[in-house]
């Protein structure tokens, strides 16, 4: 004889599970759009964020995303590398799946980096958090923050975050630059049902958990200075560093020759704006026939740049977490966008297996990026997230 269960005792059974990770290693777009709707589709799912190699066939796979998702919101970027639930993944897929009873998810599609005025923003922002208040899983203040998603090779990272920030107000936001798997060719969000470069994502989520946005970084300034005495700031290039050839000069400075300067390099020996008691990252992307450097952040003539050298890498992000953990309790999931040049020196020291271990202890999902995003600010070599607790707040 069939028995049913009696409805509340079956729908906290169920909400154990709120937040629902998958991700596939499948090569293949439809096959692995498969294995994730496999793991996430249920009914009460309300909005799916992945995050996926820039190897596949991004046409192919957002096509198999829509058909296997039959109408979920999903949206997503590229990635220079995926963090799974089992830790430091590259070449597939890695998604997050939100159960609309704790979560009410809705996301924007800036089509256009070069324009985005105050105005598209505040009324971008407002309907988004008159999408959220309708469906009444809680108040908005407090209860919601925003991530944003951006085209890692635009260059408009600073305008747009800037203008953002100013629409959102109080409501904490974090994100990341896509990447293409350290390629520097093309990187692309995913939104409205397809792959578009030149483009932002901006989702907003208004939950019932406890959640703390959070940035850090293991870098520590030294003494040595650079000063940018010329500059191409619309390229994001520095021409010359203490009126040398700016290769030169950083070669110089971290001791070695210029044609030996690579990714391993740049993120062994960062430079930092120091604001107050502040570093800001700004890490270098390239060096460029003409001996300058291209960065990920912006720059100008006059800047100083601080020379950083590198604490113990894993100590920093599990101590960053845990302060968050004594006030939230375990973690549910942690949103990461996770700089590559923090992932290359990892692996460069031997520490993979010990990263992909404590992503997995903290439930980290996410991304490795061409840039982070905290609060307005645009940042290179941290990572920066968002703890997702166990808790549901009152009111």
């Amino acid at each position: 004889m069939d028995i049913d269960l009696p409805q509340p005792l079956a729908d906290t059974s169920a909400r154990q599970d709120t937040v629902q990770i998958a991700h596939s290693r499948s090569r293949d777009p439809d096959m692995a759009a498969q294995d994730l709707a496999r793991c996430l589709l249920h009914p009460w799912l309300g909005g799916v964020l992945f995050f996926c190699s820039a190897e596949y066939d991004l046409e192919a796979l957002g096509q198999a995303l829509e058909q296997h998702f039959g109408g979920v919101r999903l949206c997503g970027c590229t990635t220079a590398g995926e963090i799974t639930d089992e830790g430091y993944g590259r070449g597939g897929i890695t998604a997050i799946g939100f159960d609309h009873r704790d979560f009410a998810l809705d996301y924007a599609v800036i089509d256009d980096l070069d324009d985005f005025p105050l105005l598209a923003a505040q009324q971008l922002t407002d309907r988004l958090i008159d999408q959220c208040r309708q469906v009444g899983i809680a108040p908005i203040k407090g209860h919601t923050f925003a991530l944003t998603l951006l085209d890692g090779l635009s260059a408009s990272e600073e305008r747009v975050l800037a203008t953002l920030s100013a629409a959102l107000g109080s409501i904490p936001h974090f994100g990341g630059s896509a990447g293409d798997d350290n390629q520097l060719a093309g990187t692309h969000v995913y939104g409205n049902g397809r792959f578009r470069a030149g483009a932002a994502v901006v989702v907003m989520i208004n939950t019932v958990l406890d959640f703390e946005v959070f940035t850090t970084h293991h870098l520590r300034p030294l003494d040595d200075k650079l000063v940018v005495t010329a500059a191409d700031r619309e390229r994001r290039r520095v021409i010359e560093l203490n009126a040398e050839p700016a290769a030169e000069e950083y070669a110089r400075l971290v001791g070695c020759r210029v044609d030996e300067l690579d990714d391993e390099t740049f993120a062994r020996h960062p430079l930092a704006v120091r604001l107050h008691d502040h570093a800001y990252v700004r890490s270098i992307q390239r060096v460029n026939e003409d001996l300058s450097l291209s960065f990920f952040c912006a720059v100008e003539n006059g800047i100083v740049l601080t020379a950083m050298r590198a604490a113990p890498i894993l100590d920093d992000l599990r101590d960053a977490i845990d302060d968050i953990v004594t006030r939230l309790g375990p973690p549910r999931v942690v949103i990461g966008c996770d700089c590559f040049l923090r992932r290359l020196e990892v692996e460069a020291d031997g520490l993979s297996a010990e990263a992909s271990q404590l992503l997995r202890d903290y439930r980290v999902v996410g991304f490795n990026t061409y840039g982070e995003q905290c609060n307005g600010l645009h940042l290179n070599q941290t990572f920066a997230g968002v703890v997702i607790g166990q808790s549901r707040r009152d009111g």
